[in-house]
C-alpha cells in the first residue's frame, strides 16, 4: 500500500492547486489523536480510488497554507477541484462517511 504524499507550503500550489485531478488534502498534526485515527482510512481511499488523490499537510510545519484556508481545527479535509475548494470535511469520519461526503462532488 502506498503512503499518502505530504505537501508543504512550498509545493502546495503545484501539487494541489495546479493538479489536473481532484485532490483531497488532510490538514493534520502528529500530536492530533483523531488525525492518527483517520490516516489509515485516507491511505485506503488513496489506494482504492482513481478519481481523487489524497495528500496531507502538517499544519505545524506549514502554517501559511493552513492560515490561508482558515484551518482552525484538525483534522480538516479540503477537496480541491480545479484549484478551488469544492468541499470541506471536519473531524475524523469513518471511511464510508468520507466516501459519501466526497462522491457527489467528484461525480
Amino acid at each position: 500500500m502506498a503512503a499518502v504524499d505530504e505537501v508543504t507550503d512550498n509545493n502546495f500550489q503545484a501539487e494541489v492547486l495546479e493538479s489536473a485531478e481532484p485532490v483531497l488534502v488532510d490538514f493534520w498534526a502528529p500530536w492530533c489523536g483523531p488525525c492518527r485515527v483517520v490516516a489509515p482510512q485516507l491511505e485506503e481511499l488513496n489506494n482504492e480510488r482513481e478519481d481523487v488523490r489524497v495528500v496531507k499537510l502538517n499544519v505545524d510545519d506549514n502554517p501559511s497554507t493552513a492560515a490561508r484556508y482558515n484551518i482552525m481545527a484538525i483534522p480538516t479535509l479540503l477537496l480541491f477541484k480545479g484549484g478551488n475548494v469544492a468541499h470541506t470535511i471536519q473531524g475524523a469520519l469513518p471511511k464510508q462517511r468520507l466516501v459519501a461526503e466526497i462522491e457527489p462532488v467528484l461525480a
